[in-house]
């Protein structure tokens, strides 16, 4: 192992709760080991600029219980989930004083390892970027952009995802939808939160893609329910309201103009604005998707020839697409087909994901990309990362598969939204009314395909709030992908825009 790979503190101590064993008795029916809690702790240093940090690091399954109440019966504390969690904690820090951040990424389906190893842990991937990727097997080095410098760290992986999984004999579907979910991460907040003495904190919850609509709902249950108020939420590729990128159904033209910006944003990266700056493409395309592009999409075949015309030119000067695929398109392009189309004739898909990214196409006659290029990329160094990581350095051993992105999950249900768009910002409006502190911070990246700014923008835009309470939202933009940190400049910026955002909303000195 070579110098810049080692482990930067030494492994002080391994712990475990010691393995129950299940007993049989003759003649009667084996039940399952009451579950207990398989957390794991070691000690490490982190050396920030002329500081060093000393901190413990907890790893491991966290048992979460249920009160079951039937009939008027109360019917015990039962065991239902266990959750697999990383946490960071500063050793000697005044606990009134140091925050506390829960993180979690997306999906639904995704782990926490893209947040934990990419930005805010103490250790970090090295996977390359566009035009330079590692070869495998990859690396591990310190992060010293880590934000364990202001806050302790909690990283939560959801039902199915990573090592979490139901107890012996449970249903894991149950877990698998939108308040479920919701309930099972609070769960764990609060457990992790008591147990630890940490009520007195400031705390902070970080969300990335899917993990933003969690977060917000979150918050609101944190706040309503537990009585947790939290000082700042963080919004990574935002996604409140599903209906703003949802082309399921192809009518849907708010989806079609909100993509726009980000469809201009591509070509230009791809170079087919010339020499024009990125900011001048996006003020023309923004400005173009917020007033003149509903207009035409609303006016469907009332369109005279010439305004149908100059919608097509405009359009396909914008996205880089030739005027014949916007006119056969309807003037509505799709996303996944747009990825799929813009650099056809070179025979390479642009990544979802991250669009600076490119692949060879399967097929160059094909209707959508076979794969996301930019998740191609990423994929194998965070599973080799963590899977060393967790063993070799944080000392816990599991024959369980981790489930960095699990389709385990899936069918995930919304029956709390039959009927109405999938649509958290009502939760977030309560949340910011509830709590005058709460303080917002949304991060975007222009080359996001999954979950574009323009469409995050107008989100927040559109929430029902006074002058006073959005004055509590912050916007920070990179010229990166949906994980903005895999770009080096952007990650090195977004590191400290986070520490920042964490020092200014604790209220306190860190």
């Amino acid at each position: 192992m070579s110098e810049e790979s080692a482990p930067s503190g030494e492994n002080v101590s391994a712990t475990t709760e010691p393995a129950d064993v299940e007993v049989k008795v003759a003649g009667a029916e084996a039940k399952p080991a009451e579950p207990v809690d398989d957390l794991v702790t070691t000690h490490h240093t982190l050396k920030v600029g002329r500081r060093r940090l000393r901190y413990t690091a907890t790893t491991g399954r966290v048992v979460l219980r249920e009160e079951e109440h039937k009939d008027g019966t109360f019917g015990g504390h039962k065991a239902r989930a266990e959750l697999s969690m990383t946490s960071y904690v500063l050793d000697d820090a005044d606990a009134r004083t140091r925050p506390v951040t829960f993180a979690f990424n997306g999906g639904p389906g995704s782990s926490s390892v893209w947040l934990h190893l990419g930005l805010l842990g103490p250790r970090r991937v090295v996977s390359g970027d566009v035009g330079a990727l590692q070869p495998p097997p990859y690396d591990l080095v310190d992060n010293p952009e880590s934000l364990l410098a202001v806050s302790d760290l909690v990283f939560i992986d959801p039902m199915s995802t990573g090592y979490s999984r139901a107890v012996e004999g449970g249903k894991p579907a149950d877990y698998h939808g939108y308040q479920k979910d919701i309930e099972s991460v609070a769960e764990l907040i609060r457990l992790w939160t008591s147990r630890n003495g940490r009520w007195m904190s400031p705390k902070f919850v970080a969300g990335e893609s899917y993990g933003t609509l969690r977060g917000a709902a979150l918050a609101e249950h944190l706040q309503s329910r537990y009585g947790m108020y939290l000082n700042g939420l963080i919004l990574i590729s935002s996604v409140l309201d599903l209906s703003s990128v949802d082309f399921e159904n192809q009518r849907n033209d708010r989806a079609h103009a909100l993509y726009l910006p980000t469809y201009a944003a591509v070509a230009h990266f791809h170079g087919k604005h010339g020499r024009r700056s990125l900011r001048s493409v996006l003020d023309e395309a923004e400005a173009y998707a917020a007033r003149d592009y509903p207009w035409v999409l609303s006016r469907g075949n009332r369109l005279t020839k010439g305004e149908r015309a100059e919608a097509v030119s405009t359009l396909a000067r914008l996205s880089g697409l030739t005027e014949d695929y916007v006119d056969r398109a309807d003037l509505r392009i799709e996303h996944w087909r747009y990825f799929t189309e813009l650099l056809r004739d070179e025979r390479l898909s642009v990544g979802r994901l991250d669009a600076r990214f490119t692949g060879p196409a399967a097929a160059a006659i094909a209707e959508n990309m076979d794969a996301d290029p930019s998740h191609d990329a990423i994929t194998g160094p965070y599973a080799a990362a963590w899977n060393h990581y967790v063993r070799d350095e944080l000392g816990y051993g599991s024959d369980l598969h981790y489930e960095q992105i699990s389709r385990l999950v899936h069918p995930w249900s919304f029956k709390d939204f039959e009927g109405r768009p999938i649509d958290v910002s009502p939760k977030l409006e309560r949340a910011m009314r509830q709590n005058p502190h709460l303080k917002v911070h949304i991060a975007y990246g222009y080359y996001d395909g999954a979950t574009p700014h323009f469409a995050a923008e107008d989100v927040v835009a559109h929430l029902q709030l006074p002058a006073e309470r959005l004055a509590n939202v912050e916007h920070a933009y990179y010229e990166a992908g949906h994980m903005m940190y895999v770009h080096e400049p952007s990650r090195l910026q977004q590191s400290r825009d986070l520490a920042e955002f964490v020092v200014r909303s604790a209220g306190r000195d860190t």
